[in-house]
């Protein structure tokens, strides 16, 4: 069994040191750098596994190698808060957190009366009723999920504002 290990052990430094001959002095920098980052991670492996180091330290190890590409990572922030800040805008007059997330949204009078199973011109009390009914039905509590609630009471917003508007 040693025997075999032995030979592989000897192709794969053959293989190695063929292909590091035709490395050109750039690739073998950055040969070398992998090497000792693919060789520290695989110690740090090793002795997070024996017991020998914290996990928390082990992954402040881990992070390190990717400080250098903080800097290139950083122009990507603006997009990453302009989608985060989407849905924290708040108008005022609706029910829940559901229907603040999605009454940013410009739902027209016709989609409104589509999402509530209504007529156009319908009365107050039939929207209020046909929203009962759908909440009712798909309200997160009851198992339904908070985008559907959310577009239910902005239906109802929509059509209500009409009369009280």
């Amino acid at each position: 069994m040693h025997w075999i290990l032995g030979i592989a052990l000897a192709a794969a430094v053959f293989i190695v040191l063929k292909k590091w001959g035709a490395l050109t002095p750039e690739g073998q920098k950055s040969a070398i750098w992998k090497i000792i980052l693919v060789g520290g991670g695989a110690l740090l492996l090793f002795m997070v596994l024996t017991g020998r180091v914290h996990v928390l330290t082990a992954a402040v190890a881990a992070l390190i190698p990717l400080l250098r590409k903080l800097p290139a990572m950083l122009k990507y922030v603006p997009m990453f808060r302009q989608h985060v800040g989407m849905g924290s805008e708040r108008e005022p007059g609706t029910e829940n957190q559901a229907g603040r997330a999605a009454s940013h949204g410009n739902m027209s009078e016709r989609e409104a009366c589509e999402v509530l199973g209504v007529e156009k011109g319908c009365g107050e009390q039939e929207v209020i009723t046909a929203h009962r009914r759908l909440i009712q039905k798909l309200h997160p509590d009851r198992g339904g999920n908070d985008y559907l609630a959310a577009k239910i009471n902005e239906a109802k917003s929509v059509l209500l504002q009409k009369y009280r508007g």
